[in-house]
């Protein structure tokens, strides 16, 4: 689960300031300000197109609503049904709605998703949290507008008792068939007697220097 996105502010300064203009009328400060504004026009241009095809998808803010719907038994009676929902209800082509409901009946209402990003430029690395309806809101409109489909490459699972772990090696893809994201999703399982439900999701991405395991493959 690596749909999660960058942070950035463009923010607009007045630079007539200091720079020894008369006022609104001045010629040259109409001048400056239209090459000024063209620039910042172009900036955020270039800045859109980056975010939209790097290897995280840009940053959306529409609340999305996760209907409260019965979970499938078949979804939640086994740690092998729980894992390939939560696959299935972030995936989609191009336009089609996500299954936010189903993917609600998956996860304890406290439940976290963690991102473990590694900043290239510096080395430091971060966990980013966020709860099941945070994910939903930042992931949703771009999902559903370029479509994405994350897979189960292979799974490991431990278990004791009522609690299990599972590794689970995953691939995401864009509608247009282009792998943006691999990595190895973690799940924090328990069992209430009932059913199966998913404490936390922790997952970090495939790197040179970090593959994923042959057997999560």
């Amino acid at each position: 689960m690596a749909l999660q996105r960058p942070h950035r502010v463009v923010r607009c300064v007045d630079f007539s300031i200091g720079m020894g203009f008369t006022g609104p009328g001045d010629p040259a400060e109409t001048e400056i300000a239209m090459k000024i504004a063209k620039g910042v026009a172009l900036g955020c241009g270039i800045l859109a197109f980056a975010c939209a095809v790097g290897r995280t998808p840009p940053q959306g803010r529409t609340h999305v609503e996760r209907p409260m719907v019965a979970a499938r038994p078949e979804d939640v009676s086994t740690i092998e049904g729980i894992v390939k929902a939560s696959y299935e209800t972030i995936s989609g082509g191009v336009g089609v709605p996500r299954d936010w409901g189903r993917d609600r009946t998956l996860f304890d209402p406290e439940s976290r998703s963690v991102a473990v990003v590694l900043d290239a430029k510096t080395g430091a690395i971060r966990a980013k949290g966020k709860t099941e309806q945070e994910f939903a809101d930042e992931t949703d409109a771009w999902a559903v507008k370029n479509g994405f489909t994350e897979r189960e490459l292979g799974r490991v699972i431990k278990r004791y008792g009522n609690v299990a772990t599972v590794l689970s090696g995953y691939e995401g893809k864009t509608a247009e068939g282009k792998v943006i994201t691999r990595g190895v999703n973690i799940f924090q399982l328990y069992f209430d007697g009932k059913r199966w439900w998913i404490l936390s999701m922790v997952w970090d991405e495939e790197r040179p220097d970090n593959p994923i395991p042959p057997e999560l493959k």
